[in-house]
């Protein structure tokens, strides 16, 4: 149900700036700016055209509060589908909350979370799979997810799903119609024609359950775990691959004593980077707490990287393989790089032997001095190979969302059984149990089949003012 009040929020961001923009949007909007707003040229805003932009003052019993530019969208082609304002003042955080208030004692009332986009979807302004991407645009931190964010936005997801439930609801119309004329014994649905269509649902679902692991990293970036002993570089390689000193670095073993997390965007994908504590065996307390975190962040991460100094390699050969070989046992499906660091103290043929002992350990190698920034772009580059990036440079649909990836998985469960349903010569009725909970499912992606609840869920995600 579509409130009738009219809403306001502070629609940039809170804290002081040079503007400030406060959104209202309702059936009253109009009215209630038009009894604070004197334009300088004295024209009445509710007679202005939508799409417009007035200067003036806001005003309220002689007193005026700020200089402002207010733009009128009226309904139907607003954001939200009603009659909207926005009033562009400066950035005072005092001067928000007055014209805010004021807006209240007039009538308003304060936002929730998501309100306006929730009026955008209730007002058929957009569908809820575009409405939850414009809370993805918000959060995209790098190009990768900001290009899904503006293609699901865009209704590149939906209008693929809008597709498939469409052609899969006229087959259920001619299936509910043989249920009516049962005793002729008539088939209305080609059922050559329909397999067809069940193959291609199957394929497309598929194809898209299958680009959420893509999507999901995308969109929340890859974790990648350094690890290794104590006083390798672990730090060092950080700084390097960050571009600034983000670690502390020292000689001294066991500096690390916390994991330190932060970002990096290689070509449009974000990893986050945890520079671990060294491991090895100690008796400080403090520093065995930050080892048994070190194995819980390993567990955390989808990459690995085990780093150690080629000197050390030399002297402890069996010792690092033997730690090496025990991460892959207890984490035998994570990517695993092993990098060489230091490799400006080696001639090639040490390098080289190095390198020989470790192929049979079946990892992905790397040689680096971070120190020196010796071959950090080329750890980028292998970082980089683990993401499936084909399917965003051909601008295929990648799913993101957690709640879309289940209801493809239910839709695609069901799909099956209508699939098992027709080969094993099930009747129309039962048949049409199945195709109903597909279509069900699609349309719960789209929001064409919605509840309170998950409504509720959804946009008390969203910032207040969007």
């Amino acid at each position: 149900m579509i409130s009738q009040e009219t809403i306001v929020a502070l629609a940039s961001p809170s804290g002081a700036g040079a503007i400030a923009v406060i959104r209202i949007s309702g059936k009253n909007a109009l009215p209630i700016a038009e009894s604070i707003f004197q334009s300088v040229s004295g024209k009445k805003i509710s007679t202005q055209n939508t799409h417009t932009i007035h200067l003036g003052h806001i005003v309220d019993e002689g007193k005026t509060y700020d200089q402002v530019l207010l733009s009128i969208f009226k309904n139907p082609n607003s954001y939200t589908g009603e009659d909207v304002i926005e009033i562009s003042c400066h950035g005072s955080t005092y001067i928000q909350q007055q014209i805010i208030q004021l807006l209240l004692r007039k009538g308003c009332r304060m936002a929730q979370a998501g309100e306006f986009t929730l009026r955008a979807f209730l007002n058929g302004k957009l569908d809820l799979s575009q409405a939850e991407a414009v809370a993805d645009l918000i959060s995209s931190d790098n190009e990768a997810s900001h290009q899904i964010a503006m293609q699901q936005m865009r209704g590149g997801f939906s209008s693929e799903i809008a597709k498939l439930r469409e052609e899969l609801l006229n087959f259920a119309s001619l299936i509910e119609l043989e249920l009516d004329f049962a005793e002729e014994d008539v088939e209305f649905a080609d059922r050559t024609q329909f397999k067809e269509l069940l193959t291609r649902i199957e394929f497309v679902l598929k194809r898209l359950i299958d680009s959420f692991a893509v999507g999901n990293v995308i969109k929340n970036g890859i974790p990648v775990a350094i690890v290794g002993e104590p006083n390798v570089g672990k730090s060092t390689l950080l700084n390097a691959l960050l571009n600034e000193e983000r670690a502390i670095v020292s000689d001294i073993a066991g500096t690390t004593r916390d994991t330190i997390e932060d970002e990096l965007v290689i070509d449009g994908i974000g990893f986050r980077f945890i520079d671990t504590a060294g491991i090895r065996e100690t008796k400080d307390v403090v520093e065995s707490i930050g080892i048994k975190k070190t194995f819980e962040k390993i567990e955390q991460a989808q990459v690995v990287l085990y780093l150690f100094e080629s000197l050390k390699f030399k002297v402890q050969s069996s010792e690092h393989i033997i730690e090496i070989e025990k991460i892959k046992n207890q984490f035998p499906l994570k990517p695993l790089v092993v990098v060489i660091n230091k490799i400006d103290l080696l001639s090639e043929t040490e390098i080289q032997n190095i390198k020989e002992q470790l192929e049979t350990l079946n990892v992905k190698l790397q040689t680096i001095s971070a120190k020196n920034n010796i071959g950090i772009e080329d750890l980028k580059s292998q970082l980089l190979s683990f993401v499936n990036t084909g399917a965003l440079r051909n601008n295929e649909t990648i799913v993101t969302n957690t709640r879309h990836y289940d209801s493809l998985l239910k839709a695609l469960e069901e799909i099956q059984k209508v699939r098992f349903g027709l080969d094993g010569g099930l009747s129309s009725d039962l048949m049409a149990i199945d195709i109903k909970q597909a279509l069900y499912y699609f349309g719960e992606i789209t929001g064409e089949v919605t509840n309170d609840e998950l409504l509720g869920n959804i946009f008390a995600n969203f910032c207040i003012g969007k």
